[in-house]
């Protein structure tokens, strides 16, 4: 019971975090290219990442063949098109409705999470997801968007970011539970190939980019939003992703995950002075409903094997 409370504020905080990624990826953009601000990213974090597993680890783990494909199909999914959908569809959006359409995140993987792992939906858990779906929708109908076609295409790319986030955690729930090698992998060692994946992905469009950017225009805040980006978005919550994800189901991780458009939305208006609708706060209630119907389920959650720490 008490580890599967620290998993949930585990998770609670990466969520924190990666909503205010949403904040901090539309100010970078407004400074960086997409690809060139990410493979910066991926450089600050596996230059943290990577001495940090060789000193903990004393040598780079061996890890299985085919554990190497799923976790590829995690950097291509959760951060090589995430980063992508999110940060361009940033450029014709706002950060409050990208913070809105990621409220559908709990739903998404509760479903994918039927479908591919075989999980059961507890009636608790339907409630709680079903809470999210509404909430969603009194901020999506009610708030009525942007309703012009640049915000609908920048609406459309904040969907696809909200699928291959999905698909992330559920294939992130998979190798941390071991159902797809034969052993677990620790959270370090997941995260550190997670960043040296993206720097790898993203390595060959930002020379692109960056052989016709202008670094001398790039002031100290803009570096220290690089600095966030690497360090807090990608270490930090990574890690406590993963180690959450040891302990509980993917759904209920998905519910979880509502609280990341509650700290985008919050963000939004205190660090760019968005504007908050009434409607987003009737949303917001139901989501923090959500979450609270599903921390009465816990008793539910399937014992997890003995995890691997570090």
């Amino acid at each position: 019971m008490k580890g599967t409370i620290i998993a949930y504020i585990q998770i609670s905080l990466a969520m924190m975090i990666v909503g205010s990624s949403v904040v901090a990826g539309k100010l970078i953009i407004s400074s960086f290219p997409v690809f060139l601000a990410s493979e910066l990213r991926f450089i600050v974090a596996s230059l943290i990442l990577v001495p940090l597993l060789l000193w903990k680890e004393k040598r780079f783990p061996r890890i299985e063949r085919s554990v190497f494909g799923i976790l590829f199909l995690q950097a291509l999914t959760g951060v090589f098109l995430f980063n992508i959908f999110m940060l361009y569809g940033l450029k014709f959006t706002t950060a409050v409705e990208a913070g809105i359409i990621t409220s559908t995140l709990p739903a998404v993987i509760g479903v994918i999470a039927v479908l591919f792992l075989k999980e059961k939906l507890s009636r608790t858990k339907v409630i709680g997801i079903v809470l999210a779906v509404i909430g969603v929708s009194l901020m999506s109908i009610l708030s009525g968007g942007g309703g012009n076609v640049s915000s609908l295409f920048g609406n459309s790319l904040i969907v696809g970011s909200v699928l291959t986030e999905a698909l992330f955690i559920t294939l992130g729930k998979a190798i941390s539970q071991g159902k797809a090698i034969s052993h677990k992998v620790t959270p370090l060692t997941i995260s550190t190939i997670m960043s040296v994946f993206g720097l790898i992905l993203f390595l060959p469009f930002s020379i692109y980019e960056g052989m016709s950017f202008s670094f001398s225009t790039v002031d100290m805040v803009d570096w220290m939003n690089i600095l966030y980006f690497g360090v807090v978005v990608t270490v930090l919550a990574f890690l406590l992703m993963y180690q959450g994800l040891t302990k509980v189901s993917a759904s209920s991780a998905g519910v979880l995950t509502s609280i990341l458009p509650l700290s985008t939305v919050l963000i939004s208006f205190l660090i760019l002075k968005e504007e908050i609708l009434i409607s987003h706060l009737l949303g917001m209630l139901f989501v923090i409903a959500a979450i609270f119907i599903l921390s009465k389920d816990m008793s539910g959650e399937a014992k997890p094997e003995k995890a691997i720490t570090y």
